[in-house]
């Protein structure tokens, strides 16, 4: 390896461990661009030896107290240096690991936050610590992603749970899913170029949707104990989809050992989430007998237990819950909890309990129940 890769390779393990590295490295030189890289690190970075106990001694480039580097400027200087992605990531640890104060204290640093999903349920688990203009601010983030993740997935409930495809009806609504490529075909054959060898699509043409007008009650029962947090975030805003939807009914429920119900609010996700208070344990068998008295057309209710079926409470009443259920012909559907990665996180043992009971489980992603959804409903 020469000098050149010897330096930048040594320059990158400088960045990675930090200012204590510097006698290992031989005090490895940074050129003017890893200074800022060193720099911006430090300010977040730092705050992990600071929770060890350690003091952080001189930088190379001097003090990183607020009066140099405010974490607004932090914040901008960050979102230049770093990918996007890397950036948002250093963005949610900065809330969420180091609960850095002057983020959470100052409407217009909250402000210049990037929206994401890993912030809104970051700020969501500590929005106790806010003042009520940080609290307007925290709100309009979560406004914004919940806004985003409606427009993605509000397309897919629509097509799929309210009515199929009918090609013998047109659309002016353009969506990749109702594409009707035989027709697009045949109408644009005139507008062939032979010298180009292509057909020249001029007007796309799309199939319209069966309307489906049969009532339908959804119970939606929520855990939120401490670790739910990005079922909680999906669930509200899937509640509020489907309570958008015609002919169907929603009824969102969340619960601990204690229970919400939050159906007068299923339309609302922004206020659900503001209104969550995850922690505490977890009373999974209280919550379905809860949920009961919503079921009053048991063959057109559908049962949706969103939890990691961790149950502190009695699993033979859980069992016994499901069971009468079942016995009703309510369709029961069992959502496991996923982590940040999509990766289920759940009891096993208890699921395939609830499974031999009636409840069919499984691991998706929201737009992936919304699709199981459909095929329930038809």
């Amino acid at each position: 390896m020469n000098n050149s890769n010897s330096n930048n390779l040594a320059a990158r393990w400088r960045l990675i461990l930090g200012r204590y590295s510097d006698r290992a490295l031989d005090q490895v030189q940074l050129d003017a661009e890893q200074l800022r890289l060193e720099r911006t690190l430090d300010y977040l970075y730092n705050r992990e030896y600071e929770q060890r106990g350690h003091v952080a001694g001189e930088s190379r480039h001097g003090s990183l107290d607020d009066s140099q580097l405010t974490a607004i400027n932090w914040l901008n200087q960050a979102r230049k240096l770093f990918p996007q992605s890397t950036f948002e990531r250093i963005q949610t640890q900065a809330v969420e690991r180091y609960q850095l104060d002057a983020l959470l204290k100052d409407p217009q640093s909250l402000k210049s936050l990037e929206p994401t999903p890993q912030l809104a349920k970051a700020l969501l688990t500590m929005r106790g610590r806010m003042n009520a203009q940080t609290r307007d601010a925290v709100r309009e983030i979560i406004q914004t992603v919940v806004e985003q993740i409606v427009a993605r997935l509000k397309p897919n409930f629509i097509n799929t749970i309210h009515g199929r495809r009918n090609r013998f009806r047109r659309s002016l609504i353009a969506n990749s899913q109702n594409f009707d490529w035989r027709r697009t075909i045949r109408e644009n054959l005139k507008h062939y170029n032979a010298d180009l060898n292509k057909l020249i699509i001029q007007q796309p043409f799309f199939n319209a949707r069966v309307q489906r007008h049969l009532p339908w009650t959804v119970v939606l029962c929520v855990d939120q104990s401490g670790s739910m947090m990005n079922s909680v975030m999906y669930s509200a805003i899937c509640a509020s989809i489907l309570a958008s939807l015609p002919a169907v009914k929603v009824h969102l429920v969340l619960f601990d050992t204690n229970i919400v119900d939050l159906s007068h609010m299923a339309h609302d996700p922004v206020e659900v989430l503001l209104t969550v208070q995850l922690g505490g344990g977890t009373d999974i068998a209280k919550a379905v007998n809860y949920c009961e008295r919503f079921i009053t057309q048991p063959h057109r209710t559908i049962f949706t237990l969103i939890s990691d079926f961790e149950e502190g409470g009695s699993v033979a009443h859980l069992l016994n819950a499901i069971s009468r259920l079942q016995s009703q012909h309510v369709k029961l559907l069992g959502l496991a909890a996923l982590d940040e990665q999509a990766n289920p996180v759940y009891d096993i043992q208890m699921a395939q309990k609830l499974n031999e009971r009636g409840m069919s489980v499984a691991a998706l992603t929201p737009e992936h129940f919304a699709e199981w959804m459909a095929e329930v409903m038809q």
